[in-house]
């Protein structure tokens, strides 16, 4: 894919990366903390047979760090500014997680779609008071938000390896000391290669995909997930009641603390019901999986887009039935 810078008419920077041929144009979106690199893959096989963009967000990537910029107004209105510059009409559009809402967005105030994939975006768990109890708001955001109220110099990358929430589910015992060797691995990994993703041995490589592009990213849009300010003066139940096209919702499993009550999952089933309560013309996509389907579901992923029949193979199953004859 070739990569472009496209300038807006009030000065800001996107870059997009474009590829592939044919008749139909799929445009994705990825989620925070990422990049469009987290969609190269999929990309890969889309492009064989279609024409695809992938956007890098403001606050990520090679787009503008301007914390004015990171609102999902601003965003949204910025590229369908750029779809309208390049004569992108009756689009594929697709997002993940945050870049659900973003695409969602798009469509709800411009019409400019022929089908919106979402793909497990957080409608109503990231927003005002439900955000305290959702994995995002515990993990990430609070992560971007102490280390700016820290004032911390040290590369993020590393500094969000040290304080994810994911630690809490090593045992307790062992915790420390793991996670010391492991940071350890981590900073010397990102010294002796600054400009590379994330690598560090035995951390589960699914796990490793959400550093995929975090080396540009400005923690500050972390940040308003964390205030709240990403959603400024949205009403999500008017934006989805006013999207008009054909709609497929990719959901991943929804788990949660039985302990803390925190949603291990980027939306509840309520919250699931909700959105197809109120957009008209909603297809679900269930996936056993976690947040990034795309990833951990890439098959189904791609089945979805183009409305294919998917079936999972049961391993545990076909092997056992081998093993029995």
């Amino acid at each position: 894919m070739t990569d472009f810078i496209f300038e807006t008419k009030k000065g800001h920077k996107i870059k997009y990366y474009r590829g592939g041929q044919g008749d139909k144009t799929y445009v994705l979106i990825h989620a925070q903390g990422t990049s469009s690199k987290s969609y190269f893959s999929i990309a890969k096989k889309l492009g064989q047979k279609a024409q695809v963009l992938l956007l890098d967000c403001y606050g990520h990537g090679g787009s503008d760090k301007e914390k004015s910029l990171y609102s999902l107004a601003c965003i949204g209105d910025d590229f369908f500014e750029l779809f309208s510059t390049l004569q992108l009409s009756n689009i594929n559009l697709v997002g993940h997680s945050s870049g659900g809402l973003i695409a969602a967005y798009i469509e709800s105030k411009y019409h400019c779609c022929q089908e919106l994939f979402l793909e497990d975006p957080p409608f109503f768990s990231s927003w005002g008071g439900r955000r305290f109890k959702t994995y995002n708001y515990v993990d990430l955001s609070s992560v971007c938000h102490d280390y700016l109220e820290e004032d911390k110099k040290e590369d993020f990358v590393t500094y969000y390896f040290e304080h994810q929430y994911a630690w809490n589910f090593f045992p307790e015992k062992s915790r420390e000391k793991l996670r010391g060797k492991m940071v350890e691995n981590a900073k010397k990994f990102r010294k002796k290669h600054p400009d590379r993703d994330l690598q560090v041995s035995f951390w589960p490589k699914d796990a490793l995909e959400g550093f995929k592009g975090m080396n540009d990213y400005d923690p500050y849009f972390g940040l308003t997930f964390y205030d709240n300010s990403f959603h400024q003066d949205i009403d999500y139940e008017e934006l989805l009641g006013n999207i008009k096209c054909p709609t497929t919702f990719l959901k991943a499993q929804t788990k949660t603390d039985p302990e803390t009550g925190l949603l291990m999952a980027a939306l509840s089933e309520e919250d699931l019901n909700h959105v197809a309560r109120l957009v008209k013309n909603l297809e679900i996509v269930r996936c056993r999986c976690g947040h990034a389907i795309h990833v951990e579901k890439k098959r189904q992923f791609l089945a979805a887009l183009d409305h294919r029949e998917y079936r999972e193979v049961d391993l545990k199953a076909l092997l056992s039935g081998r093993n029995n004859q």
